[in-house]
């Protein structure tokens, strides 16, 4: 057999490998999708900011597939998620922590986790500090330190952000790194992770905190006792603080809403937490 014959028959088994991979991916794909068939209606999703990444790509994938199916997507945080979805104002209720005994109580909600993330300290980029003691963060956000210079960094006041207390991502914050401790009345207070990360980009002197999943190049997370805040960190243990991403419900979800459910927690839904820098439950 020739050499250029050779050539030809790999070029073909080549071809016709991706193919049969590409078509084994629309079908896994098709598959996942499959559960919302025949359906109709719209699902109202609101809560926590860290969500929206996951549920706008799913929303947007289940409503390509059948577009019969109407999905809203909206932030407003952890505290807005559990009382709008337990009024009935919405069909899932998003919280970036566990519902307390009170919440279930009141409402009858039932909830549903789905990926693993961490909260990071974040400062601006051009901050020369990288690294920072539990201790040292404890006293920052407290107010007890209040110039970079005392932490070893350039001398210039300390600006202070964080979240509301309906934040999901603050409570984990103040409950896993500040014990629980005071935050200074001072703190300029922003409404979600997406705007905690705008602050922060544009002030130097600035230090916040957000999903470790939002973090990117317009701001630096700081490393915290020597452990840097990624994700594998946090599924290993070795970074402490983490919070679960759950979806509620209040009752039983309907067929529709109990769709988006499984698709969420399917192989397609993992590629999409995945993708949105969690990590999803095993």
């Amino acid at each position: 057999m020739s050499t250029r014959t050779t050539k030809s028959i790999c070029r073909v088994a080549l071809v016709v490998f991706a193919l049969i991979l590409w078509s084994s991916a629309g079908t896994a794909s098709a598959a996942a999708l499959d559960s919302f068939a025949g359906l109709e209606g719209t699902i109202d999703i609101a809560g926590g900011t860290a969500h929206i990444p996951v549920m706008t790509d799913a929303a947007k994938n289940i409503m390509t597939f059948n577009p019969k199916i109407r999905i809203t997507v909206e932030g407003g945080g952890s505290g807005i998620g559990v009382q709008k979805v337990g009024e009935g104002l919405v069909s899932i209720g998003n919280t970036g922590r566990a519902l307390s005994e009170e919440e279930i109580a009141k409402y009858g909600l039932k909830s549903y986790p789905f990926a693993l993330d961490g909260v990071a300290v974040i400062i601006h980029p051009d901050n020369p500090l990288s690294g920072l003691a539990a201790e040292q963060i404890r006293d920052i956000f407290s107010g007890k330190i209040t110039n970079w210079k005392e932490v070893g960094g350039k001398d210039g006041a300390i600006h202070l952000f964080t979240r509301d207390e309906a934040s999901g991502t603050r409570e984990v914050f103040w409950e896993k790194l500040l014990k629980k401790g005071p935050i200074a009345t001072g703190a300029n207070v922003v409404a979600s992770n997406g705007a905690m990360k705008s602050a922060v980009a544009q002030d130097k002197d600035a230090i916040g905190y957000a999903g470790i999943g939002h973090v990117d190049q317009t701001v630096k997370a700081v490393v915290l006792d020597g452990v840097a805040p990624s994700q594998e960190n946090a599924m290993n243990g070795s970074y402490p603080v983490v919070r679960k991403l759950y979806m509620n419900t209040r009752g039983e979800p309907s067929k529709l809403v109990k769709a988006f459910i499984d698709y969420i927690l399917s192989p397609e839904g993992v590629a999409i937490i995945t993708k949105s820098g969690y990590l999803p439950l095993k």
